[in-house]
């Protein structure tokens, strides 16, 4: 269980400093038309920062799967919303000054996945069929229509909603990936599952990036926060068997609590901006 714990606490580091790297390369690359452009994605790969924060999503999502297949899925979603205190942390050698609410922040989210990993019982996810597999390919076109009317809304509506899907579309990623029985390169390529990982993760990335250009960077981080942790956690109570140690629900509750309100409270480190320099003009 605890190798899990530390799997899910890498996939978060990964993701951390992977957000750090990619928000520099997104403030370089033009914002191009209105609404959700897929040719932003074709942009920003130019920006070779972006590259190399895609290096650490992958290593990062190849330990999130790990920690997926040991512990429940509101433990290892709780972890990775974690990144965020990651990322206000790396944000700190960027110039960012970290004030003592963000420093209080970063401690309570790290009580929060204490008491997670005291809570969590290691365990495998109960088998699902087909019909479970066809309902997650389901919710990713819904999600995929919602996300592009989101993209056409008005302002106030257009930052949230758009944070909102792409925080769905990573719980769409986590739940598939918990799903998927073995990683042997045969049982991937004839798994449904694998395939909605790789789109649903595709399109998180858009929406999440158009978000970012589009809007407050910490209602949109917010709203990804709630969307990638409240929905899988409540999906893998309800149907796949995910459960605490006996008498550890309420501790379990409480740290999850803890960590996603904590990570919500330095949702403005999604994309770190730097703080402007001044310059002395001497006489």
């Amino acid at each position: 269980m605890w190798w899990g714990l530390l799997c899910a606490l890498g996939a978060a580091c990964a993701y951390g400093v992977a957000s750090v790297m990619q928000s520099d390369a997104a403030k370089a690359t033009d914002t191009g038309t209105d609404g959700v452009d897929p040719k932003l994605l074709v942009r920003v790969l130019g920006q070779g920062k972006f590259v190399l924060g895609l290096v650490l999503d992958v290593l990062g999502f190849a330990a999130q799967i790990v920690a997926l297949h040991v512990l429940p899925l509101f433990v290892v979603q709780a972890a990775l919303a974690a990144s965020l205190a990651v990322t206000a942390v790396a944000a700190r050698f960027l110039g960012v000054r970290l004030g003592k609410r963000e420093w209080a922040a970063v401690a309570v989210v790290c009580a929060g996945l204490g008491l997670l990993g005291a809570a969590a019982e290691s365990e495998g996810s109960d088998p699902v069929g087909l019909g479970f597999r066809l309902v997650l390919i389901g919710a990713v076109v819904v999600l995929a229509a919602a996300g592009i009317a989101a993209g056409k809304a008005n302002r106030r509506v257009r930052t949230p909603a758009l944070g909102l899907v792409a925080g769905l579309c990573f719980g769409v990623v986590a739940i598939s990936g918990r799903i998927i029985p073995s990683l042997a390169p045969l049982d991937l390529l004839t798994d449904p599952a694998t395939y909605t990982v790789a789109v649903a993760g595709g399109m998180a990335m858009l929406f999440y990036a158009t978000a970012l250009q589009r809007g407050s960077v910490t209602t949109s981080t917010a709203m990804m926060v709630l969307g990638e942790t409240v929905f899988p956690s409540l999906v893998g109570v309800l149907a796949l068997g995910d459960r605490t140690r006996p008498g550890f629900a309420f501790v379990a509750v409480a740290g999850f609590v803890l960590a996603v309100a904590a990570a919500l409270a330095l949702a403005r480190f999604g994309e770190p901006a730097t703080e402007p320099r001044t310059e002395t003009v001497s006489p």
